[in-house]
């Protein structure tokens, strides 16, 4: 599995470090895009240098995006309309904490049940009035479009994700291995599709 993680300036570091680590031990191919390919201060403090820009990003089976400062790239029209077009083409697409609201100006998000991190729940409801947003989960799979509350939900629902791809065998490996005693597969939502 290819999976392309979008970060913007000031992301919420353990919203991206967690997935990262669950990806990575599951044998995936990650990369790094940014809206350009200048490093990236995540939370200001750690810097980020992505491996791509919007303009050579390879494609991917997996688009993934991240909270933390999640304004910026909620009101800029040319990365909606990428991840509107990538979207499209992807098997999946991957949301912890805010970054849910980058999927949902890109209209991913209509008439899905979703979560995101508590203290943006109404502000998600008021942006896609048409979805469901849950505050009881750590995660909900809509088939396509899995978001996931924040930051260490992150990792349950990337952890959700390889038990989707690879086996719940392999997720609990990879629990065990990152020594992340909380994972409870159990902790999200899995929507029925028709």
């Amino acid at each position: 599995m290819r999976i392309a993680c979008y970060v913007q300036e000031r992301v919420e570091i353990l919203d991206l470090a967690g997935p990262l680590e669950v990806f990575s031990y599951a044998g995936w191919e990650v990369y790094i895009i940014g809206k350009t390919k200048d490093p990236i201060h995540a939370q200001g403090i750690l810097k980020v240098t992505p491996d791509y820009d919007l303009t050579d990003a390879p494609e991917a089976d997996i688009l993934a995006f991240f909270g933390g400062n999640s304004d910026l790239p909620v009101a800029d029209d040319e990365l909606i309309e990428w991840v509107r077009n990538r979207g499209n083409t992807v098997q999946y697409l991957f949301s912890v904490c805010t970054g849910a609201r980058i999927l949902g100006r890109a209209g991913f998000l209509d008439e899905k049940t979703v979560t995101t991190y508590h203290g943006v729940l109404e502000q998600l409801q008021r942006e896609v009035p048409s979805a469901t947003v849950r505050s009881d989960v750590r995660w909900v799979d809509n088939g396509k479009v899995l978001t996931t509350a924040g930051v260490s939900a992150g990792i349950d629902g990337a952890l959700h994700l390889v038990a989707k791809i690879e086996g719940k065998k392999t997720a609990k490996h990879i629990a065990k291995k990152m020594e992340y005693d909380y994972y409870n597969p159990d902790s999200g939502l899995v929507v029925k599709r028709p």
